[in-house]
């Protein structure tokens, strides 16, 4: 969407100011205490962290990381490896933060408070300070890092044969971006030069394609959803908002969400194998089944009436194929009828309920320990597991850990979706009294919500509202904004 709006170019300054007042709002620190700035010299400061006999040299490997164009905090790593009678090794690496970042210390505290980085149109709030997460503990291109791998055998019918977990020693070859190595591997543009520079690396990307898009079918036969949502980011030109621009799913973004996806499944099966906790990331059965029935009668299909992952995946699939332009606001309908994801802790042996929307039970995250603390918590549970030590912390401790990793994302979430709210109210601000073409994404007693079709913006719909539910069109007008706030108000029409 690109819409002329009158500023005097100040768009990024309002915006984070607004970010940072959101922070506060919302109980969460935009800047590091005295404390871990000062802690944070002294890692500066110190030595790499010495080698333990148990750490395997894995530097040669061809190693690379695929993230955002614009992603500094790398946190994960991965390289295919040719394994027995037609089965593929993927091994994952994870940035070793743990290594730097000691339980209890003032940058931990900090994380532990936040628990996330929050990624605003205006600014990143990081979980811990860039030095450590853009530099001494992100898996930076030619630098030697710690990391915690992940080592899987595929087999030819894309099923988990065998799994390992150890502590590596790891040298990312080539920092990629995930649009130019989709293009690639889709035949739309070139291999990018970093590819090429490394030999080897691009028959290792194409068996890290083939592997992923295998694992990714596995998951779907066994009830995982196929969900597509329309993402939305501010694009500025200098310091004024220009356009909102939408994120595509690609080939390259597949690979990595399918890796982390099976490596986050394989490291809550180690730590339950170990006799450790963890805390798990689940989605519940789903809180309004009843209506994702309806929604489907809607479009010609029954559903079960209880809720069945591998139907509504059939159903998912089904409208995807039919009417691809529509399919992001029919999956938007469906996640929010699903409900949020939480983070519960698990004892050893106990049963915790699954992952809904990835038909995967076992489900832990662990590969983003720079910007999540979750992953971090994992990482030292894992360390524990791998040095046949006690679990550092207790099931009691775990469980309040993951209350507040629900909350704090939640609130995250919010400050993340306030911004680009008044992002997107900025942008709309010439267009009062404008049409447009809508779908209804919220209907609740706290108020009835719309997503525009022509534009991926949500506002609230103040007028009309009467008798409309989740996944249906409507045609609105666009009443008024408030940019500080992120309103964007409509009426029915």
């Amino acid at each position: 969407m690109n819409t002329s709006h009158n500023h005097d170019g100040h768009d990024r300054a309002r915006l984070q100011a607004i970010a940072r007042r959101v922070m506060l709002e919302r109980g969460l620190l935009p800047d590091f205490e005295p404390a871990a700035l000062a802690e944070l010299q002294r890692l500066e400061a110190a030595a790499a962290p010495a080698l333990e006999g148990s750490v395997r040299d894995q530097r040669q490997l061809l190693w690379a990381s695929i993230d955002n164009d614009d992603s500094r905090d790398l946190d994960q790593l991965s390289v295919a490896l040719p394994g027995p009678s037609g089965a593929v090794k993927i091994l994952v690496a994870v940035a070793d933060v743990d290594s730097r970042v000691k339980d209890a210390s003032a940058l931990d505290g900090h994380a532990r408070h936040n628990t996330t980085s929050v990624y605003t149109a205006a600014e990143i709030f990081p979980m811990l300070p860039e030095e450590l997460s853009t530099g001494l503990t992100s898996l930076n291109a030619n630098e030697d890092r710690l990391a915690i791998v992940v080592e899987m055998t595929i087999g030819a019918d894309s099923a988990l044969l065998t799994a390992d977990v150890y502590r590596a020693l790891v040298r990312n070859q080539a920092k990629l971006a995930y649009n130019s190595v989709a293009a690639w591997l889709e035949g739309t543009g070139p291999q990018p030069a970093a590819i090429g520079a490394v030999a080897g690396l691009a028959d290792n990307l194409r068996a890290q394609d083939q592997a992923a898009q295998g694992m990714r079918n596995f998951r779907h036969v066994h009830g995982a959803l196929s969900l597509e949502t329309i993402e939305a980011r501010p694009v500025f030109d200098g310091d004024q908002i220009r356009e909102l621009k939408v994120e595509q799913r690609n080939r390259a973004k597949d690979i990595i969400e399918d890796f982390m996806i099976a490596a986050n499944g394989v490291t809550a099966r180690y730590l339950a194998a170990k006799n450790l906790p963890s805390i798990r990331r689940v989605v519940r059965t789903p809180k309004r089944w009843d209506r994702i029935v309806e929604l489907a009668r809607e479009h010609g299909v029954s559903l079960p009436a209880d809720p069945d992952s591998k139907a509504l995946d059939e159903f998912l699939v089904g409208q995807q194929a039919a009417d691809p332009l529509r399919f992001p606001d029919l999956s938007l309908a469906v996640i929010k009828l699903l409900g949020p994801g939480e983070y519960v802790a698990e004892s050893p042996g106990a049963e915790a309920p699954g992952h809904f929307g990835l038909a995967v039970k076992d489900y832990a995250h662990s590969t983003a320990p720079n910007r999540r603390y979750a992953d971090l918590l994992t990482q030292r549970m894992l360390k524990a597991a791998l040095a046949g030590q006690a679990a550092p912390y207790p099931i009691d401790v775990l469980g309040t850990l993951a209350q507040h990793l629900t909350l704090q994302e939640d609130a995250a979430n919010k400050v993340e979706r306030q911004v680009d709210k008044s992002a997107a109210a900025m942008l709309l601000e010439s267009k009062i009294g404008q049409q447009f073409s809508a779908i209804v994404t919220g209907a609740s007693d706290k108020g009835t919500w719309v997503r525009l079709l022509s534009v991926p913006v949500e506002g609230k719909l103040v007028h009309g509202f009467e008798g409309l539910d989740v996944g249906q069109q409507v045609h609105v007008q666009l009443v008024g904004v408030d940019v500080d706030r992120g309103f964007i108000d409509f009426k029915r029409r």
